[in-house]
């Protein structure tokens, strides 16, 4: 078995996720996945959870589901504060962006008579976390489109009891993303946490660790500090990493050859090891008030763009050659890289870091297991895992709690290897399929994705999918093979049909009109771009219900 052992003692080492007060746990890399699993299915959590979204619209959706979502995908006791970035020029990048949410999660907290959440994380009282959620989802396409760009909603092949009243409804992707991550809630009272919405992991490594020991901190997957060759031969060069000394403090880097990663972390002393960086962080109360400050001309005009690589960690923690070397990389020009070079360098002279890192990692491990919904292939990808054997695929269907051959007491003729979640079906065949919140008179399909789909009949071929669709024609909704069909709801209850196939890049075909559809993926965007999201949803929903109603389905999983 490559199963290999690991504990606090090597988490530290490595930067990993390390427990205080348990140096002598050792445990095999099966085994932190089994406990970080158990802490996700009992619900562990943030204090404060705050959502940053795109429009006012999302914001009140995601208020209400998270609110519903309480004891099952938050804790029960977890404040929800869903805030819009209303930036004037633009996006505000994720560095400005975290604190500009910050601000305004602060004043909505303040204004429900909750009390100051600064001085409450300052005081080591709550934990708080933020998600971002905005992007257009360009290469998911077109599944936000059918969410009327509520990427963060796009839904999963899993029910769960977030509906009104309790209903069950396929869980989204953001809901997964905040049960996932409340893992790290316990070890960060007095910080602020920084996630993105559409990917789920199980860490290898203690997800309880001494965060006091860094003001920031980036998830990542490290490894031993390879030599040149392994370097190249794992194509390091290509990724984002974050490296880190036998000190445990750390740095980030950004595309580069072995020999230039040595002489810009020569700063450091000897690198322990390096990783591919996850991009999710954590900050300490003091070093959040610190950039809150700094960034007060930004703030206040929501103005300009900076993100957290290069215009935080990357400066904060190497000299002003390497950043250069770094910035002019990415065209920046170097006057204006020095410049911000040296506004982050006297920020930081007026910082008492008292004794701790700057930055530090929290290992997630190198063989954690990372379910990636962020591209139409992956989504597909991803729902498959539920049919398959092994040791992964249960742990994808524990934790989304779905089972295998659940159609095997239904009138269907199906295998053991299908899985379906609150479905309505009468009669026909379903093989090697990932069905949820289907309803249908007559459901034939064979290695498909159906979500969210009400029919009189589905046939559907080798890797189609088939998402928030209602077809009451004769002939029913028929899928070819790699075919992909969604449904946008309207305000006014009309839908729009968008077809794509698996071998369409969205991100590509963003503004051509594709296989006869009406209209582009960036045409059906910024038609949504000012959508009451949550009375689409309502209309959709009414449109499932009145289809289901008159096919007259027997009640089954």
């Amino acid at each position: 078995s490559n199963d290999k052992k690991s504990g606090p003692s090597k988490g530290i080492l490595a930067g990993g996720a390390a427990s205080s007060g348990m140096a002598e746990m050792i445990k095999t890399e099966s085994e932190w996945r089994r406990t970080a699993l158990d802490r996700m299915l009992r619900v562990e959590g943030f204090s404060v959870v705050i959502v940053c979204t795109g429009t006012e619209w999302q914001a009140a959706f995601w208020q209400a589901r998270l609110e519903r979502g309480k004891g099952y995908v938050i804790p029960s006791a977890c404040e929800v504060v869903c805030v819009h970035e209303d930036w004037t020029t633009g996006g505000a990048g994720n560095g400005l962006g975290t604190l500009y949410a910050m601000r305004k999660a602060c004043a909505a907290y303040g204004a429900r008579g909750l009390g100051d959440l600064r001085a409450k994380l300052g005081a080591g009282e709550v934990s708080v976390a933020i998600y971002h959620t905005a992007g257009k989802g360009t290469r998911l396409a077109p599944l936000p489109g059918a969410e009327n760009n509520n990427k963060p909603g796009v839904k999963l092949p899993a029910g769960a009891p977030v509906g009104v009243g309790g209903a069950t409804e396929p869980l989204t992707i953001l809901e997964s993303v905040v049960k996932q991550t409340g893992v790290y809630a316990s070890s960060r009272f007095g910080r602020l946490s920084v996630f993105w919405g559409d990917q789920i992991f199980v860490p290898t490594l203690d997800t309880t660790y001494e965060a006091s020991r860094a003001h920031a901190d980036i998830l990542c997957m490290l490894a031993p500090m390879p030599d040149a060759e392994t370097w190249a031969a794992e194509g390091l060069e290509k990724y984002g990493l974050v490296a880190v000394s036998a000190s445990g403090a750390a740095c980030q880097i950004e595309k580069v050859d072995h020999a230039t990663a040595l002489e810009m972390t020569a700063s450091l002393g000897e690198i322990a090891s390096v990783g591919t960086s996850l991009g999710s962080f954590s900050v300490s109360a003091a070093l959040l008030a610190l950039l809150d400050a700094e960034f007060e001309p930004e703030l206040s005009a929501r103005a300009g763009s900076l993100d957290t690589d290069p215009h935080w960690w990357m400066p904060m923690t190497l000299p002003l050659e390497a950043y250069l070397k770094l910035m002019t990389k990415k065209g920046v020009d170097p006057a204006e890289a020095t410049a911000h070079h040296a506004r982050v360098a006297a920020m930081l002279a007026k910082f008492d870091a008292e004794g701790r890192h700057l930055l530090g990692p929290v290992d997630v491990g190198a063989n954690a297991y990372w379910w990636d919904y962020g591209q139409l292939k992956l989504y597909l990808k991803n729902a498959f895992r539920l049919t398959e054997d092994g040791v992964e695929a249960d742990a994808m269907r524990e934790f989304l709690k779905v089972q295998r051959g659940a159609l095997a007491a239904t009138p269907l003729a199906s295998d053991s290897r299908t899985v379906a979640t609150n479905c309505s079906l009468a009669e026909g065949t379903a093989t090697d399929s990932v069905l949820a919140n289907v309803a249908c008179a007559r459901l034939d399909c064979a290695r498909a994705v159906l979500v969210n789909c009400t029919a009189r009949k589905i046939s559907a071929a080798a890797n189609s999918v088939a998402y928030n669709v209602v077809d009451d024609s004769p002939e029913g909704l028929v899928l070819a093979e790699g075919e992909v069909v969604t449904d946008v709801t309207q305000p006014d209850g009309s839908t729009v049909r968008q077809r794509s196939r698996l071998d369409i890049d969205g991100g590509k075909a963003w503004k051509i009109q594709v296989l006869d559809n009406a209209f582009s993926f960036e045409a059906v965007y910024k038609q949504n771009l000012t959508t009451d999201i949550i009375k689409t949803s309502a209309l959709a929903a009414a449109a499932h219900a009145n289809l289901k109603a008159q096919l007259h389905l027997p009640v089954q999983t």
